[in-house]
C-alpha cells in the first residue's frame, strides 16, 4: 500500500513527537550512601534532602565536601563524610574561628574585663599622641579598626595575613598585627582581616595573665576557652592553635569535628544558651549577628545573609532567610545558621573561588528544604 508523502513524512515525525511531549527523564535513583545520610524525621522531605546532599558530593564544578551535617531544632538530621573522613576527624576552621574568638571576647565583657566601647589594653597604642589610641574593641570586632591590614594581596606573599601567619610575623603575630599604622580613622573603614581578630586574641591574653611569657600566655586562653566555652558546650574536639608567642590564632586556626561545629553554631542559634545554661550573653550573640554601621552584610566576626555590597555576596542574599548568618572559612568552610528554621548546616571541604558559588547554591538548597516560621 501506499502512503501519500505528506502521511510518510507525519509518520516519521511521531518518534520525535512523542519524545517532546513525554516526561522529563526521572532522576537516577539514589546511592546507599546518600540514602543512608538522611536520619528518620529530618524535618525536610527525605529523598530531596538525600539528593541535595548527594549534589554537594557528586556535583561536578563544586570542589570536594569533604563534612556535611544538617542540625535541625537541635538535633543531627544528616551527616555524610567523603572518602577518608568520619566524624571523628577534626577539620581545620580557618576563619570559622573569627566567630569563636568574638564569643571569647563577649565572655570576658561579661567578666568586666573589658568593654566594648573602651580602647583595649595594648601598651604600643598608649603612648602620647598615638592616633590608633582611639581604635575601640568595638572597632576590631566589626573590622574598622582603620590599621592598614591587606588580607589578600597580588602578590599573595604581600598580603598582610600572609606576612603574618607564615613569614614576619609568624613568631610574634600580635606585635606584627599591631604594629601596623592606620590608613583610615578609626570607625570610618570596613577592611577584612585575620589580623584584626589575633589583635583580639592578644587582648584576651593580656587580660587573662599579667605573666608576658608564652605558656602563660597559651595556658591563660586555653583554659578559659575550655572551662567557660567548650567544655559547656560538649566541644570535645576543639584544639585551638597558638604562634610562638603564646597568641592564639583566633583568626585562622582551630580544629574540630564537624559535630562540634555545628553544636557552636546551635549555640549561637540559641543566642548563646545551650541546654537551658546561658553560656554567653543573649545580648553579646545579638550585637555579633548585627550589621555593622559600615558593612551590611557583617557583625562582630560574623557573615550576615542581607545587604550585601554591589557585585559582593559572601552567602546568598538573594535566596535565603535575611535572619540567616554564618561562620566561614577559607576553601569553602561554612557553618550556616538560620535561627527562623531552627537550622544549621555545616559543609566543610576544599572549594576554590571558582568552585565556591555554585557550591552555595547548592547549599541554599539545602536551607531551602526548611520552610521558615
Amino acid at each position: 500500500m501506499r502512503f501519500p508523502t505528506p502521511l510518510i513524512a507525519v509518520l516519521a515525525l511521531l518518534p520525535a513527537l512523542a519524545a517532546c511531549s513525554s516526561e522529563p527523564d526521572a532522576p537516577p535513583p539514589l546511592s546507599p550512601a546518600a540514602l543512608a545520610a538522611v536520619k528518620a524525621d529530618p524535618g525536610a522531605p527525605t529523598e530531596q534532602l538525600a539528593r541535595a546532599i548527594d549534589d554537594l558530593f557528586e556535583k561536578e564544578g563544586l570542589g570536594e565536601t569533604r563534612a556535611l551535617v544538617v542540625m535541625q531544632g537541635g538535633r543531627i538530621v544528616a551527616e555524610r563524610y567523603g572518602e577518608g573522613y568520619g566524624p571523628d576527624t577534626r577539620f581545620v576552621s580557618w576563619s570559622m574561628a573569627k566567630t569563636v574568638t568574638a564569643a571569647m571576647i563577649g565572655l570576658l565583657v561579661a567578666d568586666g574585663r573589658l568593654h566594648l566601647d573602651e580602647p583595649p589594653p595594648i601598651p604600643r597604642w598608649r603612648r602620647p599622641g598615638d592616633p590608633r589610641g582611639e581604635i575601640t574593641l568595638r572597632h576590631l570586632l566589626q573590622m574598622r579598626s582603620g590599621l592598614r591590614h591587606t588580607e589578600s594581596g597580588d602578590p599573595p606573599y604581600e598580603s598582610s595575613e600572609v606576612r603574618m601567619l607564615f613569614l614576619d610575623g609568624r613568631d610574634d603575630m600580635a606585635a606584627f598585627a599591631e604594629s601596623q599604622p592606620l590608613e583610615a580613622e578609626p570607625g570610618a573603614k570596613f577592611e577584612y582581616s585575620s589580623n584584626t581578630t589575633v589583635i583580639l586574641s592578644d587582648i584576651a591574653a593580656r587580660v587573662l595573665t599579667r605573666d608576658p611569657a608564652p605558656d602563660a600566655r597559651r595556658t591563660a586562653v586555653a583554659d578559659y576557652l575550655q572551662d567557660r566555652l567548650f567544655r559547656p558546650l560538649g566541644m570535645t574536639s576543639i584544639v585551638p592553635e597558638f604562634d610562638r608567642a603564646g597568641t592564639l590564632i583566633g583568626g585562622s586556626l582551630m580544629h574540630g569535628t564537624a559535630r562540634d561545629w555545628a553544636r557552636f553554631g546551635d549555640f549561637l542559634r540559641n543566642k548563646g544558651s545551650y541546654r537551658g545554661t546561658q553560656v554567653v550573653p543573649r545580648r553579646w550573640i545579638e550585637f555579633m549577628v548585627s550589621p555593622s554601621p559600615r558593612r551590611g552584610n557583617y557583625g562582630g566576626q560574623t557573615w550576615l545573609n542581607r545587604d550585601p555590597p554591589e557585585g559582593e555576596d559572601a552567602l546568598f542574599a538573594a535566596r535565603g532567610p535575611k535572619t540567616m548568618f554564618a561562620m566561614i572559612g577559607h576553601m569553602g568552610q561554612y557553618v550556616l545558621v538560620a535561627p527562623d528554621r531552627r537550622l544549621v548546616v555545616v559543609r566543610l571541604g576544599h572549594s576554590d573561588a571558582a568552585e565556591r558559588p555554585p557550591m552555595l547554591q547548592e547549599l541554599a538548597d539545602v536551607v531551602d528544604l526548611y520552610p521558615g516560621r
